[in-house]
Parts: C-alpha cells; sequence; structure tokens
C-alpha cells in the first residue's frame, strides 16, 4: 500500500510559479514511475507529466512543455512539479500517482492514460489568477 501526499498548492497569478511536492510513505515509490495529472469540475483527468524511474525519463503534455518540470528526490520519497510561467487555463486540482507497470518502451503512451496508475493522491488546488 503506498500513501500519497501533495501539498505546495495555492493562489497565483499569472506569469508565476508554484512547486508542487508528492510525498510517498507506506513504501517507497512505484519501481515503475510517477505521474501528475489534473483535473476541473466537469472535465477528465487530464495528463500533465511523468516521470520514468528507468533512465529517469520525463515526457510532458504539450500544454505544459516548456513550462513545467517534473523531478524526483528518491531518499526523501518525494516527486515534484516545477510550474512556473503558470496560466489561468493551467486552474485546476493537481494529483500525483504511482505507476502499476513499466509498460516497456510504449510507456510514454502509457503513462498519460490514468489507469496506469494504481494510488493517487488527494490532490492539491491551484487557481492562477488573470
Amino acid at each position: 500500500q503506498v500513501q500519497l501526499v501533495e501539498s505546495g498548492g495555492g493562489l497565483v497569478q499569472a506569469g508565476g510559479s508554484l512547486t508542487l511536492s508528492c510525498a510517498a510513505s507506506g513504501r517507497t515509490f512505484s519501481s515503475y514511475g510517477m505521474g501528475w495529472f489534473r483535473q476541473v469540475p466537469g472535465k477528465e483527468r487530464e495528463f500533465v507529466a511523468c516521470i520514468n524511474w528507468s533512465g529517469g525519463s520525463t515526457y510532458y503534455a504539450d500544454s505544459v512543455k516548456g513550462r513545467f518540470t517534473i523531478s524526483s528526490d528518491n531518499a526523501k520519497n518525494t516527486v515534484y512539479l516545477q510550474m512556473n510561467s503558470l496560466k489561468p487555463e493551467d486552474s485546476a486540482v493537481y494529483y500525483c500517482a504511482n505507476a502499476k507497470g513499466g509498460f516497456g518502451f510504449k510507456w510514454r503512451y502509457f503513462y498519460t492514460h490514468s489507469s496506469s496508475y494504481d494510488y493517487w493522491g488527494q490532490g492539491t488546488q491551484v487557481t492562477v489568477s488573470s
């Protein structure tokens, strides 16, 4: 069993920055990787970024590429999402999730789907004002 707790959300002006943290407890991180998703009311949960422990590869949604950075500190069992140049459309509840498989060379495809994750945090609200 893995417990994931997100923190770092809040209210920020457009153009500003926030860093989200996802701390894991219960056991260490997934043997495969972690992901960040976000959701606004009435919409599907949307992929944001992921990291694959095999080589430390990362992958981002086009909407956040160049602005967001996913990283990890395995000694602290923590994954981060550095968000820069925030836009009002980035406002959402952000969730971290624990990947349940490596998925081989197609990992980028599978990691963009919420069904590829088995444990989720409770979410942290990010609000970007215009």
